[in-house]
């Protein structure tokens, strides 16, 4: 064997192939991935599709389109009347503003206090955690329906200030939507996991240069975890968003209610199948706005804070 040939075969020893399975398929194998990404666009983007194009259309139409693909085509006679409808057989305004604000006040406070505690149990070493944070995971094994009375009756115990006295009762109120869900368990256990992911190092350094918890939480922790904020934002908006059963338990006046109360309005009397289209179109958009501003981070979140087996 020459020198050259030698020197080929130490090349062909060296050379690594890459793992077929990590590239991406291509050609004919590419088919059956396009088909099921097809499949579930269609699955989860049609119901959207028949929402807001029925949103344009008269109540006789919708139900004429209903036996075809026109359904889901914006064709025949649109109208805006079912948008003009909404504002005028509702308080839409009132319930938009209302529902912004309970679910901004859930979201922003819920971050604070849920990223606290999981900071405490995941950096803190503190005796006992784990149990801790086993209780708190049980509790997501109970369904909201079993707590309802019972959160109802504390809630309607509790002193409230309505700005002149103390009164009995947080009832017909913003704090009754709020203040329930501000703790969340699943939050709590998110960023909990994203902590543990983050060096301990850092705080060691941050120790020896003289910061404290609080110091080490705000500054070193807290600017690492964008992509966890992010995720549990989005899951802390929706529910307090689409929040219906506890609203219409513990509100009465239109001052108070949310937007997914207002929807039984349109089902009393004449029932408007295109207003209610309408209606949910436009509280269908924030939830939309939100997901897609965040979609990036929601995914590294849940890549980067997955359940460690």
């Amino acid at each position: 064997m020459t020198a050259l040939d030698a020197q080929r075969a130490d090349v062909d020893l060296l050379d690594v192939t890459p793992n077929p399975r990590k590239r991406p398929p291509r050609g004919w194998r590419a088919v059956p991935v396009l088909t099921l990404k097809i499949v579930l666009a269609l699955v989860f983007g049609l119901p959207l599709v028949f929402m807001i194009v029925s949103s344009f259309k008269p109540d006789l139409q919708i139900f004429a389109d209903l036996g075809g693909p026109q359904a889901f085509l914006p064709v025949g006679d649109l109208t805006f009347d079912n948008y003009t409808g909404v504002f005028e057989r509702v308080p839409f305004a009132q319930f938009l503003t209302n529902s912004i604000l309970i679910s901004v006040v859930t979201v922003v406070v819920g971050l604070v206090v849920n990223s606290m505690a999981a900071f405490a149990m995941s950096r803190m070493r503190l005796p006992g955690r784990k149990v801790i944070l086993g209780v708190i995971l049980a509790t997501l094994i109970v369904p909201f329906e079993v707590m309802a009375l019972p959160m109802l009756w504390w809630v309607n115990q509790l002193p409230y200030f309505d700005g002149t006295e103390f009164v009995q009762g947080w009832l017909d109120t913003y704090a009754v939507q709020i203040v329930p869900f501000i703790a969340n368990a699943f939050s709590i256990f998110l960023f909990y996991q994203y902590f543990d992911s983050i060096p301990r190092e850092l705080d060691e350094a941050a120790r020896v240069d003289g910061a404290g918890w609080f110091r080490i939480y705000r500054s070193i922790v807290m600017p690492l975890a964008g992509p966890a904020l992010a995720t549990a934002a989005i899951l802390t908006f929706l529910p307090a968003w689409n929040q219906y059963l506890w609203p219409l338990m513990v509100t009465q006046s239109e001052s108070v209610r949310p937007v997914m109360v207002g929807i039984d309005y349109f089902k009393q009397l004449n029932v408007s199948w295109g207003q209610i289209m309408a209606y949910a179109s436009i509280i269908t958009v924030p939830v939309l706005a939100l997901f897609i501003a965040f979609q990036r981070s929601f995914v590294n979140s849940i890549a980067s804070s997955g359940v460690k087996g």
